[in-house]
């Protein structure tokens, strides 16, 4: 099996600057026992345990960092190593893939895993009608082919040396062959931990599993609750009263008050999480390139890292490839806060005094809100009126994002550049947010992901880049740090992931009680 691995991808030392830094304790041994119960943001009531819906941390947790499995998995070290596949190898033109999977894995159910659920569980993606984020990733392969129980070779339309990194996505989770529906309605994986009991956006319950392949070297809880607490306060408060062990998206606001608890550990990673303000180019006036190069300059960008983030960021340059992707492009000119400029650009587009509605919520990220608004008040300066429309947190990412033309969103990156751009920005894929239609940059989305020289891919993936900051249909001007926190009972090995936040959601299997 190769080793495969990305460079910033959360190297060691990087882990233990801000674990020193917080004072978060390294145990030298694991231990088993205890209930762990989380407070989790990103809960609603419409959540199932169907993979293809995942769009949020609380789901995204329960499923793939508990129940259920992937074939990979990115370690929190960032080396990619194997889940439910042991192995895996490619012909010399990356088109063809070879997997060995795990022997003596049974489903939560009984059933033994093979090469069957595999198939059946990455067709789902594909099916007629199906509204998944990852058809992109399996509409890639042309031919499965069951070579034994424990076998299967995958053909690829092109070439792609990312392809078993895709493999780890949160959405392609594995279920028992012919009993789909069933394992989505009861939540049966083949993940260390099996559900008791499941009331979609308030509470899960679930409970280790004996004799799991896993065992010696994750699950370490007996039990877990996971209590969805989306209100921020509450959720902080939870955290300070003892009534949950860990909360995700900490408040950065009230990060003195937690740092002054010596019962609490805050946690903070730098990956490639970064907030964004997508607008649909197919519809107006987001169909004018100068109506979207002046949105790019009415944004004051460092105060939004200063005022929302707090520091715990960077500034964006309207591309979704983040500081932790091995492409990543930090020498491109930056789309910079310039009212006069983006005043004449809409003067140029016949559109001075422009109007437009811009749908958030705290629900799109922290400080959606408060961003939104310092956003209207940066923009009247080039004489565009942002009216700042409040929405519901409960159901906004099925009610306004990808459905109302402006809104406030948040992606968590992906561990490579292909992986990024195939899920949001290639043409036609489900969760592509701008409808952004640009055919170099559709072109370069393919030759790159073929491309086995890294000097050219390295060029290539600078000019998408180049193309999404001047043109795209994005406003990205932040990338947030991951704030997480605990209780001090809790530790870990000393490496915590920056794949997604807790520990690239796999908090329930890594941790444990010190």
């Amino acid at each position: 099996m190769t080793n495969f691995s990305r460079r910033g991808l959360l190297k060691s030392g990087a882990a233990m600057g801000v674990l020193a830094a917080t004072g978060l304790p390294v145990a030298a041994q694991a231990k088993r026992g205890g209930t762990l119960r989380l407070g989790l943001a990103g809960a609603n009531t419409s959540d199932s345990w169907d993979g293809r819906t995942h769009s949020d941390s609380y789901m995204i947790m329960c499923a793939h960092g508990a129940v259920f499995d992937c074939l990979t998995e990115v370690g929190a070290d960032g080396a990619l190593k194997g889940e439910l596949a042991e192995s895996w190898e490619a012909s010399a033109d990356a088109k063809t893939w070879t997997f060995n999977l795990r022997q003596g894995v049974t489903f939560h159910n009984g059933k033994a895993f093979g090469a069957d659920d595999v198939i059946e569980s990455l067709n789902m993606h594909t099916a007629e009608g199906a509204k998944s984020a990852a058809k992109p990733i399996v509409g890639s392969i042309t031919e499965m082919k069951k070579l034994s129980d424990h076998q299967i070779e995958f053909t690829l339309a092109a070439g792609n040396a990312d392809f078993p990194f895709l493999l780890s996505d949160y959405h392609i989770l594995m279920y028992p062959a012919g009993m789909t529906e069933e394992a989505i309605a009861q939540g049966i994986g083949t993940g260390m931990y099996k559900v008791d009991a499941f009331d979609p956006g308030v509470r899960t319950v679930m409970s280790r599993v004996d004799s799991h392949y896993k065992d010696g070297s994750a699950g370490w809880f007996d039990s877990i609750e996971v209590i969805a607490i989306n209100d921020s306060s509450a959720r902080m408060n939870a955290l300070m009263t003892g009534q949950v062990d860990a909360v995700n998206r900490v408040d950065t606001k009230i990060e003195a008050l937690l740092n002054a608890n010596p019962n609490v550990n805050i946690f903070e990673v730098t990956g490639n999480q970064h907030y964004t303000f997508p607008m649909l180019t197919n519809v107006d006036p987001y169909t004018n390139v100068k109506v979207r190069k002046a949105l790019k300059h009415a944004i004051n960008r460092q105060e939004m890292v200063d005022k929302v983030l707090l520091g715990h960021g960077a500034i964006g340059n309207d591309h979704p490839i983040g500081p932790a992707n091995q492409y990543y492009a930090a020498d491109l000119p930056q789309n910079d806060y310039d009212p006069d400029l983006a005043k004449s650009l809409l003067k140029e587009a016949g559109m001075e005094g422009l109007t437009i509605d811009l749908s958030a919520s705290d629900a799109a990220f922290s400080g959606a809100v408060d961003a939104s608004q310092l956003y209207q008040a940066s923009a009247k300066a080039a004489g565009i009126n942002i009216n700042v429309v409040q929405e519901p947190a409960d159901g906004y990412w099925s009610n306004v994002w990808l459905k109302k033309p402006w809104c406030a969103c948040y992606w968590s990156g992906r561990a490579t550049e292909d992986w990024m751009f195939s899920t949001a920005y290639e043409l036609g894929v489900p969760w592509n947010d701008t409808s952004w239609d640009n055919a170099r940059f559709q072109e370069l989305l393919l030759s790159a992901r073929a491309e086995l020289d890294s000097d050219k891919r390295r060029e290539q993936y600078t000019e998408m880049q180049a193309l999404m900051s001047a043109e795209g249909g994005t406003v990205i001007p932040m990338y947030a740090n991951y704030v997480d926190a605990a209780s001090s009972k809790l530790t870990n090995s000393g490496t915590i992931g920056n794949v997604f936040q807790m520990d690239s959601s796999r908090l329930m299997e890594r941790w444990w009680f010190a």
